[in-house]
């Protein structure tokens, strides 16, 4: 129906009108042409919807002939065997990677408090993907301590549990015994009991008793509420509730008090995935002969210590007393992340593993199953990702002003909430892409194959059919003269929706004009001059009608990249994404439908006009020169996200006025590139934050003098704040803690007095950055940034020691061990006005501090030597501040 739809579309809805000619005939026999030409179209869409429609009834009414949804609710369905089954009962003998440090650590979590007066119900929560033996972990625990306990219960969930068939568990366990017996009840008669009934049964007979109960594989925050209504908090003994889930959202639940714990499943180290790989094929590790140790590596990288990936490709390699060859073993390797492994082993393996897949929603499972785009160990950028979905219509958003890309990133969320895919973390620790573990991404590109949803075409593995329809095309690490396959022909190609391109696949891609209704172009242009005897002509870019998303990547010594004009036909593009140093033609500011422009590199200069693109959402990086320029920006009332390079002076007041108009704004930067400084000071006497606002940075050559006069309750979302101010004092200070968002704070200042940082305000900071030209003392007091990890800080020696002249104090104490979640710190120490000695002391003083601080934070600690003329002290060791850990 797409299809239908997408071929038509343009044809009947085009805009354009004839050019007028003086000739009235001629201007009579073009118009009629028009008239027909569109009747023609209106004829074909009519024939075509009624063929659909035609299709439609009948299987409508070969589904209400054969009676099927009866048939279907009559068939009795076969229970499967319990995935777990094999974790539950393997001998601890037979484990590796188990016992030794992960169980410690677990174990470590379960005895915290056992020390306190009042002996309160701790929960440790186990979070990870399907795969990575949590189940096994946890079974290994319990089996362990349970006999510290009066009573114990390992009680297996799984999806679509009910709490009820839980608590019937729990208390038919044998090791509950004591239980049944004070109870004096049997199991018929448990089944007789309702929830609420067993809820209260639980509680009374758990009141008094020392427990320890595992409740396995969680899928469902309401089923976890009924169960936990079970477990009184008044309970002193000293129990303990291990929970394992796939699903971050629930371990957090569960672990809602602060005396909880979630603890995040890791993958085995390097050293046990061989003892395990090995151990399931040679019987020991030193028995692996020499020829198949590089191809094992590669195998084990590929597996990424999943103990589950781990086994299922050992029992492939090695079945009974027969080992297989090396060529079978590097035909696997290839295997591996692309899907192609044909094993019974393998498809267990996929069915654990799809648990989570068809727990998904329908939209999320479309979404997942677009990352088989992307070859293995790819880092997916979190923003290039969701603007692909938008462009496939995969993202729905309702009535409200939630734009869309805000929708896509629940959807990123929740499959990384799922353990589906791997956040990876900016400096920051804010997630900016993902990865998608390989034995999860063989999962995806099977789903993916079998529903002709993505074909990949690589130097390994590319045989792709000229017979069938490519939907989506991913070109991977191909070259024209490595593919094996029969030339496409245009029926093939015709309906693709979607086409990426990782170097040097670029050879590969047919000519613009074979995709008819193309939405996503992706397209890694290294090494492509760009003429017009080369296969592709950027000129025919504009015969891509449908095309939502474009985007296109040179390589680092590539020339500059210059857009043709007819880029201003694309009227349905939403994003166009570009590399540094590209030339935008005058024609961009026709594609009034596009709601991200954005440039990799320094800026580019908007043309006039630009004002009309008022679905604008993301526009960076721009640089301005002109009043007008910056007054257009006003028009784009939708901005979410704005990178702004100033050119020339004066263009202040117009931007604070633009900036004014843009109640959505979330993300501001600025920077400027003139011969002097940059005032904004406008922006702190005239300029009201949008509530809306979450990140606002001012980077080189723009400066406030002093913080600006905000309303710090009025800015509930502002996260990140990285500003250059002339003056820094305890008073401003104050004014940033109270902002209650923030999680960034980096202060750039010409002067920084005197700071002492208390308990109160910062209550969410977690990086704090305060770099000044001259930097005077600061001290951390007792409760001081409880959530902060990275602090990075300059300290003037002399301003220091003379601030705290006469005190008791060291006056080169900074407090760092009242920071309770400290993990890295960078400190910069100006020793002018000191002697050697004495800054020696200080950086001794400090180095002791962290060392003893129980996080055991890296730290890196540098003496700027600063030394003035009179100054005859010694040079301090240059090798002083290496960072240590």
């Amino acid at each position: 129906m797409e299809d239908v739809v997408d071929k038509f579309l343009v044809r009947v809805d085009d805009g354009s009108k004839p050019a007028a000619n003086p000739k009235k005939l001629k201007r009579f026999a073009k118009k009629m042409a028009g008239l027909f030409t569109k009747g023609k179209t209106h004829h074909e869409i009519s024939d075509s919807i009624k063929a659909i429609n035609k299709q439609v009834q009948e299987v409508a009414e070969r589904r209400a002939r054969y009676n099927v949804d009866n048939i279907v609710a009559s068939v009795p369905t076969a229970t499967p065997i319990d995935p777990r089954l094999g974790a539950l009962y393997t001998e601890v003998k037979d484990l590796v990677g188990i016992t030794g440090t992960r169980d410690q650590e677990i174990m470590k979590l379960l005895s915290e408090g056992d020390d306190m007066s009042k002996k309160k119900l701790k929960i440790v929560s186990v979070v990870g993907f399907g795969g990575l033996g949590k189940t096994t972990l946890v079974k290994t625990v319990y089996e362990k301590i349970k006999g510290d306990f009066s009573c114990s219960a390992f009680v297996s969930v799984g999806r679509n549990a009910e709490a009820k068939k839980v608590f019937i568990n729990i208390l038919l366990d044998r090791n509950m015994k004591k239980i049944h017996d004070e109870l004096g009840i049997n199991e018929s008669q448990l089944i007789m009991l309702n929830e609420g009934q067993l809820i209260d049964l639980l509680r009374e007979s758990l009141a008094d008793k020392r427990y320890l109960i595992v409740i396995d594989d969680i899928w469902d925050k309401t089923l976890w509420r009924n169960i936990n209504y079970a477990f009184s908090n008044s309970n002193n003994c000293g129990s303990r509730l291990v929970t394992t889930t796939r699903i971050v959202s629930v371990s957090r639940l569960c672990c809602s008090s602060v005396n909880d714990s979630v603890y995040q499943m890791k993958p085995l180290s390097d050293d046990d995935s061989k003892r395990l790989f090995f151990k399931r094929i040679f019987a020991q590790e030193s028995e692996c002969p020499r020829d198949f140790e590089e191809v094992s590596a590669d195998i084990l990288k590929k597996c990424g210590g999943v103990p589950l990936a781990i086994i299922t490709i050992a029992s492939v390699l090695a079945s009974g007393q027969k080992t297989n060859s090396l060529v079978e073993w590097h035909v696997l390797l290839e295997s591996i992340g692309r899907g192609l492994t044909e094993d019974p082993s393998v498809e267990e393996m996929m069915r654990i593993l799809s648990f989570s897949y068809y727990d998904l929603l329908p939209h999320l499972k479309t979404c997942l199953l677009y990352l088989g785009m992307f070859p293995e160990d790819r880092e997916v950028m979190k923003d290039q990702l969701i603007w692909m979905w938008i462009a496939e219509s995969f993202v729905q958003c309702g009535k409200s002003e939630t734009s869309l890309f805000e929708v896509g990133e629940t959807y990123f969320n929740e499959l990384v909430n799922k353990s589906l895919i791997q956040p990876v973390y900016d400096v920051y620790g804010c997630v900016h892409a993902c990865r998608v573990h390989d034995s999860v991404l063989d999962l995806i590109c099977s789903l993916a194959s079998e529903e002709n949803f993505v074909t990949i075409v690589s130097g390994t593995s590319g045989t792709m059919s000229s017979e069938g329809i490519v939907r989506r095309w991913s070109l991977q690490n191909a070259r024209r003269e490595e593919d094996q396959t029969r030339p496409l022909r245009p029926e093939s190609i015709g309906k693709a929706r979607s086409i990426v391109t990782f170097a040097p696949a670029i050879d590969l891609v047919p000519a613009f004009s074979s995709f008819v209704v193309l939405r996503v172009l992706d397209l890694n242009l290294r090494g492509y001059d760009g003429t017009k005897e080369d296969h592709l002509n950027l000129q025919e870019l504009g015969s891509l009608l449908h095309l939502r998303y474009l985007r296109l990547s040179i390589g680092l010594y590539d020339d500059e990249l210059t857009l043709p004009e007819e880029i201003g036909k694309l009227q349905f593009l939403q994003v166009l994404d570009l590399p540094r140093d590209t030339r935008l033609p005058s024609s961009v500011i026709k594609l009034t439908r596009l709601i991200c422009l954005r440039i990799n590199g320094e800026r580019f200069q908007p043309p006039d006009g630009v004002g009309n693109l008022r679905s604008m959402e993301v526009l960076s990086k721009i640089g301005v020169d002109s009043v007008s320029i910056v007054k257009e920006l006003g028009n784009m009332n939708r901005l979410r996200e704005l990178n702004i390079l100033f050119e020339s002076m004066g263009l202040v007041e117009a931007f604070v006025e633009s900036l004014g108009k843009m109640r959505k704004i979330q993300r501001v930067e600025i920077s400027a590139k003139c011969e002097n400084e940059v005032s904004m000071d406008l922006l702190g006497e005239h300029w009201a934050p949008p509530a809306s606002l979450q990140e606002f940075i001012m980077k080189k050559g723009v400066r406030l003098s002093i913080l600006p006069a905000w309303n710090p309750y009025h800015l509930s979302q502002l996260s990140k704040l990285q500003i250059r101010v002339g003056e820094v004092g305890q008073e401003g200070l104050k004014f940033l803690g109270r902002l209650p968002a923030l999680r960034i704070l980096e202060l750039l200042s010409d002067k920084q007095r005197p700071l002492l940082v208390d308990a109160e305000g910062f209550c969410c900071l977690e990086v704090l950055a305060l770099d000044s030209k001259s930097p005077s003392q600061i001290l951390f007091q007792p409760g001081a940034l409880p959530k902060a990890e990275q602090v990075g800080l300059d300290i003037g020696l002399r301003a220091a020691k003379e601030e705290v002249a006469g005190n008791s104090g060291d006056w080169f104490d900074l407090g760092m061990e009242n920071l309770p979640s400290l993990l890295r710190v960078i400190v910069r120490f100006f020793r002018s006005g000191v002697t050697v000695g004495e800054a020696k002391q200080a950086v001794a003083a400090l180095e002791n501090a962290l060392r003893a601080h129980p996080n055991r934070p890296l730290f890196q600690i540098r003496l700027d030597e600063d030394i003035p003329e009179d100054d005859s002290d010694e040079d301090v060791d240059s090798n002083e501040g290496e960072e240590s850990e």
